[in-house]
Order: structure tokens, then C-alpha cells, then sequence
């Protein structure tokens, strides 16, 4: 039974512990043993509703949509089919495997209406046709491009939006006799969407809305053989999460040995940075519940119905959350590589774009974010910083500037080139791949390859840092026999800038998710620039 007007908890608790049945059961009119009703509704009850709705607004979704697609039909209805109703009431009620709310496709009046077919008015089945069209419409498009808009929530969002014929879809899922294949069509085909739907599905076999969860309060950074009052919560909360397994000691202040041990486990588990101290980026993480940990499942899967459904055949993913660039091709991954990717101020943004070339020995244009917020102020206060930085400043025409001979309080220094040339102090290091993008992102080599040791790092002004980027590139020219280890070799010790098309087709897509299946179990990451909570706030059927 579903719930019309219980408060909101109770509600998402009986959508998620709902019981499902492996095998299909009868739909709503055979359960309640209706008469077969051939048709609904007629042409002239249709074009009536409309007329009356302009005074009277019905609470529909997509009400210009439903009236031209009734009108292309010469308002004709299209639900007379017993087989075409039942189908698309069985996906309204299986909708919560997606990750998606029985309420919103009018789930409630639809199953009344239905249940009642042979004592409806004209009036309700005349509103029972136009709910089943407006229900097919809002699924296909929370289906096929997601329930919100990633535009309308983010600024690193540039992911271009899925995009849908509502009308057109409908048609063709009538023709052919079969909602749920055209529903089905719609959905992410991904692996990585699949497997948080199996995730979905065996969490909701456990009793999550049991699960204890000691709250841990932030406060002062906590470093090991230190004393303080929230041991025994961050110890209790730890044995909760299965990491420590020792007797707690409610009377215990002090961060020991095995608490630190049983911290680094959890923090190696959410790919935290492995340093044994407690600061609140760890107690934050600590501190989700069970029920946070569906929110994020349920947050991931509406992350991927916003992403492209067609990756290609040879592609690139970089998980920003995660640190990790796979690379796939033909479904199978060919390699990863850590990476390194931008700070909570300088967030590496979300789109998608195509390899485009590579450059050897680059140098660094100085990204005019960098020029604002770091390169002028540093020139301006010390004439010195820019021979440090091995930086050259050039004017519009490509002059090289003295900066002992510029005026660092004018507007101009904003109008000048800042680049550093190729070197080993270069933070480019000695490869880059370009994919042309608005964002003037790219992927690329570092000197300080010490720091992917580091289990969180979000380090860089928003570029993506790769580990054995050579190694990358080099797989990129593989197809291009004249480009052997040996002359990229050569290219290398030239100490030259050489520019090298990519021939193979390989996009790239930036992407962030914080939960998917690894093997038998779900894997939840940091969420390193907070972008999970806004989005659940929005995602959440209202109370």
C-alpha cells in the first residue's frame, strides 16, 4: 500500500522496504478483477479537458507537450489497451530500482483509478487518460536526461544535457505495443550505472534504518598519542563500521595505537588520505549513516542519467572524486592511471570532449585564473618572483616584456602573456595532452610525482595531473608506427616543444561519482568538493 498523506520518513521508509517478487505479478485491473474497459475516454471528453483545464489547471507535468501530442492524434486517446496500461503502471511501481519516487508520476491517483475502473465517472477516466500520458512523459524524461537539471545546481557542470522527444517516444512505444522496451531504452546502459543498481538493491536488504551511528563532534585537529573527550564516540563509532575490533574503553581520552590503526583502515577504504590524524574531513565521513550511504547511492544514479548515453568505443574516464583515469576501449579497461585533480577553490570541472594532440616539452601559458589570483600579486610585490618562477612575461604581439619596466598597478599586466618554457622545474612536466575545451583543461605529466603517493589529492589549479603520463601518451601514438619509444626519446632529449596529432578517436569525459560496486560490496568515496548533500536536498521526494 502506498502512502497519500503519512509524513515524509515514514514514507521513504516503506518505498525502500518494500518487498519485490521475481516473478511478474498480475497488474492492478487483473488484481482487483476489473472488467475489461476497451476504451477509456473519446476524442470530444479529450479536447474538453483541455478547454476546461485553461480555467481550471489540472496538476500535470508537462501540459503543453500532452496537448499537442493530443492534438497531432486529433485527440484521440491512446491507453484503450488493457496490456499498454498495465505495463506502463508496472514501471511507475518498480521505478524505486532505479533510483527514482513512485509519487512522482502520479502513482497514487493512477493505481485509485485504475483499481476502480468500472465505477469511475466519465470525468475520472477521462483524467485517468491524460495522467497515463503525462506519467509516460515524466518517466522517459527523468529516465533519459534525469530528474534535475546538473546546469541549473552546478558551475562545473558542462556536460552538454540528454535530450528527449517526449511526444515521439510515446508514439513509438505505442505503436509497438511495449512501455517498458521504450522505457528501458532510455535508460544508462553503463556498467557503473548497473552496478549501483545492484548496490540499490542488496542494500535494501539490510537493515540500514537500524544500523547504529554514534555522532562524532568536529572540533579541534586530534594527532596521535593526543587526549580528548571524543575518543570514546570516534572509537565506538569506528567498532560500528567494523574497523576496530578491540573492547572500547568508555573511560579511554587518548588517540592509541589501535585506534590509529583502525582509523588509517578507514581512511585507506574512502580513499582519505592515510595519515592517521583526526581532522574533520575524516569525522565527516565517519559520521554518514547507513541512510546518508543510500542517499549517495541514490545521488550517483541520478548523476548518471545526466551523463552522455553514447562514451564511444574508445574513451577516457576521469573520476574526479576518486583520483583515477581509466581507459576503456571496446567495454574492456585497458589501463589507470592516479591522478591529480583540483582544490575545493579550483575545482576540476565535469564535460566531455575528444584528444585532440600532444605536446613534448611543453610550456606553461600561465591559465588566467592563476594570472589573477597568484602570478600579478606575486610580481607586484616582489620584482624578483618571476625570475623565480622561471616565468616570461610577452605583449599582445609576442615581444618578451622586462618586468623591472612594468607599471604592476595598472590594468595592462591583465593584457600580457605569463609562460614558462619547458624545463624540469615546468609544472607541466614534459608531456601534455590537450582535448579543446572552454575550461582550457588538459591532462598532464608533474615533476612532483612524489605526491601520488598521497591517498587525497585534490592539488592542482583544476588541470588533471596523471601518473606515468609518458606511459599515456605514448599508448595515444601507439597506432602511429613512426612515433616509437625511441623517437619520442629523441623528442625528449631535444628539449624541443614538438606537437603531435592524435590520430585515434578517444574522448574523454570528466565524471563524479562518490558510490559505485567494486566486486561484492559498494565502495564509497569522499565527496572532495561537497556537491552530494546540495543535490539529495533537491533529489528528495518533498514531505
Amino acid at each position: 500500500m502506498r502512502c497519500p498523506s503519512l509524513l515524509f520518513t515514514l514514507c521513504f521508509l516503506l518505498l525502500f522496504s518494500s518487498c519485490k517478487n521475481d516473478k511478474e505479478e498480475p497488474g492492478i485491473e487483473e488484481r482487483n478483477e476489473v472488467e475489461e474497459i476497451a476504451q477509456l475516454t473519446d476524442a470530444d471528453e479529450i479536447e474538453d479537458f483541455f478547454d476546461d483545464i485553461q480555467e481550471e489547471p489540472a496538476v500535470i507535468y508537462h501540459p503543453k507537450e500532452i496537448l499537442e501530442f493530443y492534438q497531432e492524434n486529433d485527440f484521440e486517446p491512446v491507453w484503450t489497451n488493457r496490456e499498454l496500461r498495465e505495463d506502463l503502471f508496472r514501471n511507475i511501481e518498480s521505478i524505486e530500482d532505479e533510483g527514482l519516487f513512485f509519487e512522482d508520476y502520479h502513482g497514487e491517483k493512477i493505481q485509485e483509478l485504475l483499481s476502480s475502473l468500472n465505477s469511475n465517472s466519465e470525468e475520472e477516466n477521462n483524467l485517468l487518460e491524460i495522467l497515463l500520458t503525462d506519467a509516460f512523459f515524466q518517466l522517459s524524461n527523468h529516465l533519459a536526461t534525469g530528474k534535475l537539471n546538473p546546469k541549473e545546481i552546478y558551475e562545473i557542470w558542462g556536460t552538454p544535457l540528454n535530450e528527449i522527444n517526449l511526444k515521439e517516444s510515446l508514439r513509438s512505444a505505442i505503436a509497438n505495443e511495449d512501455i517498458s522496451e521504450a522505457l528501458e531504452a532510455l535508460k544508462p546502459k553503463h556498467i557503473v550505472y548497473q552496478g549501483l543498481k545492484n548496490a540499490l538493491r542488496e542494500f535494501k536488504k539490510t537493515d540500514w534504518r537500524n544500523a547504529p551511528a554514534t555522532r562524532i563532534s568536529t572540533g579541534k585537529l586530534i594527532k596521535p598519542g593526543e587526549s580528548d573527550d571524543r575518543m570514546f564516540s570516534i572509537t565506538k563509532r569506528l567498532s560500528e563500521l567494523g574497523h576496530y575490533q578491540g573492547q572500547i574503553d568508555s573511560t579511554n581520552t587518548k588517540y592509541n595505537e589501535s585506534i590509529q590503526n583502525a582509523l588509517k583502515e578507514f581512511q585507506k577504504e574512502h580513499d582519505l588520505q592515510i595519515d592517521g590524524l583526526l581532522g574533520n574531513t575524516t569525522i565527516k565521513n565517519l559520521n554518514y549513516t547507513k541512510e546518508d550511504r543510500l542517499h549517495q547511492i541514490l545521488i550517483n544514479l541520478e548523476r548518471w542519467r545526466w551523463y552522455p548515453r553514447d562514451l564511444g568505443e574508445h574513451y577516457i574516464i576521469v573520476n574526479i572524486p576518486n583520483y583515477e583515469l581509466t581507459v576503456v576501449k571496446d567495454g574492456d579497461t585497458i589501463r589507470t592511471h592516479k591522478t591529480m585533480v583540483g582544490t575545493e577553490v579550483r575545482k576540476t570541472p565535469v564535460f566531455s570532449d575528444e584528444i585532440g594532440y600532444i605536446i613534448y616539452n611543453p610550456t606553461w601559458t600561465i591559465p588566467p585564473t592563476i594570472k589573477k589570483n597568484d602570478v600579478i600579486p606575486g610580481a607586484s610585490r616582489d620584482i624578483n618572483y618571476l625570475k623565480k618562477k622561471n616565468i616570461k612575461i610577452y605583449d599582445g604581439s609576442g615581444k618578451v616584456v622586462d618586468p623591472s619596466e612594468v607599471d604592476w598597478n595598472s590594468s595592462k599586466v591583465k593584457s600580457y602573456t605569463y609562460r614558462q618554457p619547458a624545463g624540469p622545474t615546468n609544472p607541466l612536466g614534459v608531456v601534455k595532452i590537450i582535448y579543446p575545451n572552454e575550461y582550457m583543461i588538459y591532462l598532464h605529466d608533474t615533476p612532483s610525482k612524489k605526491l601520488f603517493e598521497n591517498n587525497a589529492r585534490a592539488q592542482s589549479s583544476g588541470c588533471v595531473r596523471v601518473e606515468d603520463a609518458l606511459g599515456l601518451a605514448g599508448y595515444l601514438l601507439s597506432d602511429q608506427d613512426k612515433y616509437d619509444q625511441d623517437k619520442i626519446d629523441e623528442i625528449l632529449k631535444s628539449g624541443k616543444t614538438t606537437e603531435i596529432k592524435v590520430t585515434q578517436n578517444v574522448k574523454v569525459h570528466h565524471f563524479y561519482w562518490t558510490a559505485f560496486q567494486k566486486k561484492d560490496t559498494i565502495k564509497y568515496i569522499d565527496d572532495i568538493y561537497d556537491l552530494d548533500q546540495k543535490l539529495w536536498n533537491l533529489l528528495k521526494p518533498e514531505a
